[in-house]
């Protein structure tokens, strides 16, 4: 491992000097090296498998809250096998859209050169954490429940187009799509995006029981707040779902994970963090285990066609960094942003 990372070092080094530059990567020039959606799952893949097989070095996010609704996390992670080492530093303000026109979620991400621990790169991390965070919904969706046709998205904004365009990579059988929000232009908005690129058929569902009752996969990315809205019912959902939300316990019926068969969370330090913060009003349910744990197949998913399974992912740093060394590598070799003194 130690030559890979020399080896690496002096790659960096011939296009900046480590110690005394970084490079600097705007959210145009982050688009700009053309990461795909595959590109994404796979890079996603990769940080949850060695999550999983604890190939990491990743503490729970540390956290200031200017207001009560609001929250800013700093998100360190090191991942050996993919030469990532960083931070994110997120913010979080549901408010954002309607008050400001602005993203719920901005941020920036720093990448470091692990044989020194100098900075080597600040990039925008807006673009990437909508990446990955549908990329770990779908990729559990397909590891719980592969043979899906049926899939239900509560909350059509930037996550919920990406979760669309995602969910066909990983659920193969998928026929229908239903979409909803509680704002009925945000639903037309995401159907006229994400159509024309997929094949599957996206209905527009004013009525958030339908949606509950007619699929068997259900995510939502909607907003994070300490009240859990129950917006959808646990009269509603049935055995045999996957529940898959990345809005922690915000959405849904806490009566939901509580009765679940498994309730299985992308990481256990954070979740039990996010329930000391109060976001889990009713209690943290009993974990079975990690999304990492099940990628990596030293857990079991899903073991009956008959169960309920909750996936709770809330994001985790060793995705970030790692998306973002390899938005580093593109950028270096395509002399993509600028270099930038120390």
């Amino acid at each position: 491992m130690l030559k890979t990372m020399e080896k690496d070092r002096e790659w960096v080094s011939s296009k900046i000097n480590i110690g005394k530059e970084l490079w600097y990567l705007t959210l145009d020039e982050v688009l700009a090296t053309k990461l795909s959606e595959k590109d994404i799952l796979n890079l996603t893949n990769n940080a949850l498998i060695a999550h999983g097989k604890k190939d990491y070095e990743m503490p729970a996010k540390v956290g200031v809250h200017p207001f009560k609704e609001v929250f800013y996390h700093a998100m360190p992670a090191y991942v050996p096998s993919e030469l990532a080492c960083g931070m994110k530093w997120v913010e979080c303000y549901p408010n954002n859209p309607s008050k400001f026109n602005l993203p719920q979620t901005t941020g920036l991400i720093v990448l470091n050169d692990i044989l020194s621990g100098c900075p080597i790169a600040i990039m925008d991390g807006t673009w990437i954490t909508a990446m990955r965070t549908p990329a770990v919904t779908v990729l559990a969706a397909g590891a719980l429940h592969p043979d899906a046709e049926t899939f239900g998205m509560f909350g059509c904004g930037v996550q919920g187009i990406e979760h669309c365009k995602f969910i066909v990579h990983t659920l193969k059988n998928l026929k229908k799509i239903y979409v909803n929000d509680i704002n009925p232009e945000t639903m037309d908005n995401l159907i006229k995006e994400v159509q024309p690129k997929i094949d599957v058929e996206i209905i527009k569902c004013e009525d958030p029981e339908e949606v509950a009752k007619k699929c068997e996969v259900l995510s939502s990315a909607t907003i994070i707040i300490q009240e859990t809205l129950s917006a959808v019912k646990y009269d509603w959902v049935s055995k045999g779902q996957t529940i898959l939300p990345c809005d922690l316990n915000t959405f849904w019926d806490p009566v939901i994970p509580q009765k679940a068969d498994k309730y299985i969370v992308d990481s256990i330090d954070e979740h039990e963090m996010f329930a000391s913060m109060g976001y889990f009003p009713d209690g943290l349910p009993e974990i079975t285990c990690e999304t990492g744990e099940v990628l990596a197949g030293l857990k079991a998913g899903r073991e009956s066609k008959d169960e309920l399974i909750v996936c709770s992912n809330i994001g985790m740093s060793v995705c970030d960094v790692v998306v973002a060394r390899e938005v580093l590598d593109r950028a270096l070799e395509n002399n993509i942003g600028r270099k930038l003194p120390l």
